[in-house]
């Protein structure tokens, strides 16, 4: 299995499979990543379609150095075979599951795309799952479907009356403080078991201040991106993601402090009117790394 660490994406913007035109002006809005879906955002009687639409894409997308992650379907007892089968292959990063209950879910799914890797002639396992956690014994079970080989990332994402709302009888309120606990939990099971933690998802689109306070939130509670369902909220998400040019001097002038003592035989120094040691540093150099990341 691939045990490499996915990758982080600041933004993983949603488009609707059935939509060819919105597929390919959506690389202009600069996500991180795109999620193609064949899910909620297609009518029923359309999905077929939007299957071989969004295989036409992948090849497209991936030339023009866009990452991409499709949304697959659930059926009553699985997960929707000849949705995986119709997208797998070198130009997909992974597949994105809705509701799972819990991490037997995700074993299904990887069984499934171990089957559809060897009939596309494609790396076993290389294929990621991003399960989106949607229902009250997935975010219990958050830790065991996060150590899952084929999980890159777990979505503790909220969205006012969707179906985590729904899950847990929740109240959505913009301040967010009903569901402090559940994402936090989704950070800690993401974190302990190597993975990375995304948040989101803001439905009043055209609320950009909101967009803001939400994102900052869930960037504050340690997630490391956002779903996102229009192409105009990707810059704020991607903004709320990316060190100022400001924060990133203020770390790099910690390291340059911290090295200073070192070489002087000290372990720790004030700098900006703060002790800081090596902890302080190695997380500095974390973010000044993940900048740069970015920028490349």
């Amino acid at each position: 299995m691939n045990t490499i660490a996915m990758k982080p994406a600041r933004s993983m913007l949603f488009v609707p499979g059935n939509k060819p035109d919105w597929i390919e002006k959506s690389v202009t809005a600069k996500a991180d990543a795109l999620i193609l879906d064949l899910e909620d955002s297609v009518p029923p009687d359309l999905k077929v379609e939007a299957r071989g639409i969004v295989k036409s894409k992948l090849a497209w997308l991936a030339e023009q150095g866009q990452r991409v992650f499709v949304r697959i379907n659930r059926t009553p007892y699985l997960y929707n075979f000849d949705d995986i089968v119709a997208v797998v292959g070198p130009h997909l990063e992974g597949v994105v599951i809705s509701k799972p209950v819990g991490p037997e879910d995700v074993d299904c799914v990887s069984m499934m795309l171990s089957e559809a890797e060897y009939r596309n002639g494609v790396a076993l396992g290389s294929t990621r799952v991003i399960p989106l956690l949607e229902t009250a014994r997935a975010l219990e079970l958050a830790f065991e479907i996060a150590r899952r080989d084929r999980v890159g990332a777990i979505c503790g994402a909220t969205a006012r009356n969707a179906d985590v709302a729904r899950a847990l009888g929740y109240v959505w309120t913009q301040d967010g403080r009903e569901s402090l606990y559940f994402k936090s939990r989704a950070v800690m099971a993401a974190r302990a078991a190597g993975k990375l933690p995304i948040g989101g998802v803001w439905q009043q689109v055209r609320d950009l201040d909101g967009l803001k306070r939400a994102s900052v939130l869930d960037r504050n509670l340690g997630m490391t991106g956002e779903l996102v369902l229009h192409p105009s909220n990707v810059g704020t998400v991607n903004a709320i993601y990316s060190p100022s040019p400001d924060e990133l001097a203020y770390y790099e002038g910690m390291i340059a402090a911290l090295e200073h003592a070192q070489a002087n035989g000290r372990a720790a120094c004030i700098y900006d009117g703060e002790h800081i040691d090596i902890a302080h540093a190695k997380t500095a150099r974390e973010i000044v790394a993940s900048a740069r990341s970015i920028n490349a």
